[in-house]
């Protein structure tokens, strides 16, 4: 028998790259708003707590930017529109899935990305293997809260201990962890793997097909 029925993954730095297309729109958003622009190195410094702290990361004073929720809005209209120029899924991602997907696992995504990019990519890339993708959304707790993870459960009928959650930061491990499940940690996403040892997840993978040794 084996360990887990369910694996729910974040999205950016653990399913898909998206640190150029986020750094893109974050520095339009900056130059019409003229403020300076970021780093990719930044920009990824700054990810993994919601859209919203993105931006407040990205301001020269935070949410007390004058025009912020102007800039804010900005954001979420610009990189809904473009969150696929440069995204791509990690390589191994696809084949995992479908591994996964064949051996009948339940699959989610939870995600502290807006809602609606979160759905537009999931049918891009993954939706032949993921019919759950969750994201931000008003009136819900983001991460490292349990709600998203706990609607995911529900959805997939599956029971806490069933389930473990797949992610690339302290974000994702701390959610886990209020959720009541196991976590996995990838090591090719926006934290560096020194950093995401200090935690002391369930277990840290290098390539995506290490995880299926964690599930059985």
């Amino acid at each position: 028998m084996r360990k887990y029925d369910a694996v729910i993954f974040d999205l950016d730095g653990t399913l898909l790259n998206t640190l150029d297309d986020l750094t893109d729109a974050v520095n339009y958003v900056m130059k019409q708003f003229n403020h300076p622009e970021h780093t990719i190195s930044e920009v990824r410094s700054f990810v993994g707590n919601g859209i919203r702290l993105l931006i407040e990361r990205s301001l020269p004073f935070g949410a007390d930017t004058p025009d912020f929720d102007k800039i804010f809005d900005a954001f979420k209209q610009y990189y809904t529109t473009h969150c696929n120029i440069k995204t791509a899924p990690y390589n191994g991602i696809t084949d995992l899935l479908k591994m996964l997907s064949a051996d009948g696992y339940g699959l989610a995504i939870v995600s502290n990305k807006n809602n609606a990019a979160v759905e537009s990519l999931n049918n891009i890339y993954f939706s032949k293997y993921i019919s759950i993708a969750i994201g931000e959304s008003e009136n819900v707790k983001k991460k490292p809260a349990p709600d998203t993870v706990l609607k995911a459960l529900e959805m997939l009928g599956c029971e806490k201990h069933r389930a473990i959650y797949v992610g690339d930061s302290d974000v994702d491990f701390k959610t886990a962890l209020n959720a009541g499940i196991d976590c996995i940690n990838v090591s090719w996403g926006f934290r560096d793997k020194v950093f995401i040892e200090t935690f002391n997840p369930t277990a840290i993978i290098d390539t995506p097909l290490e995880l299926k040794n964690y599930l059985i």
